[in-house]
């Protein structure tokens, strides 16, 4: 799906603060921010991300991001134990930018009760309609 622009997969999970959530197996997901975000956020020139074994929780601030234009904070879709963390933005946080849903995924979670907590997530279809009532505010 497409709005303005905005690309939004319709294999994912988002909040209304803009990240997606990605399951890729039982209880481990992907989490990254939105191609919303993305181009709001203009030109990321630093990613700081938790520390792999640590706790994250649902909608609890997880990592931070900085560009050109501010210093924004990035929540987790869902609450669990980390297992991974995308190295790579160390070095090219740039990444974000040019690939949200893709190479710019930002950590990889055991999530501790995926189905009950996407309750509390949106889907493609509710995301786009989010962004919809949000750019009409603007």
């Amino acid at each position: 799906m497409r709005i303005d622009g905005y690309e939004i997969p319709d294999d994912l999970l988002y909040t209304r603060e803009h990240e997606w959530v990605k399951k890729l197996a039982e209880n481990r997901v992907l989490v990254g921010v939105t191609d919303y975000a993305a181009k709001t956020l203009s030109d990321v020139v630093y990613v700081s991300l938790p520390q792999v074994g640590g706790e994250v929780k649902q909608m609890g601030v997880m990592a931070s991001m900085e560009s050109i234009k501010a210093v924004s904070d990035v929540y987790s879709p869902v609450s669990g134990k980390l297992l991974k963390v995308n190295e790579e933005l160390s070095m090219k946080p740039e990444l974000v930018n040019q690939s949200p849903y893709g190479e710019g995924w930002l950590i990889e979670v055991s999530a501790r009760d995926f189905d009950a907590e996407s309750k509390n997530l949106l889907s493609p279809e509710e995301y786009v309609s989010f962004l919809r009532e949000l750019m009409t505010k603007k």
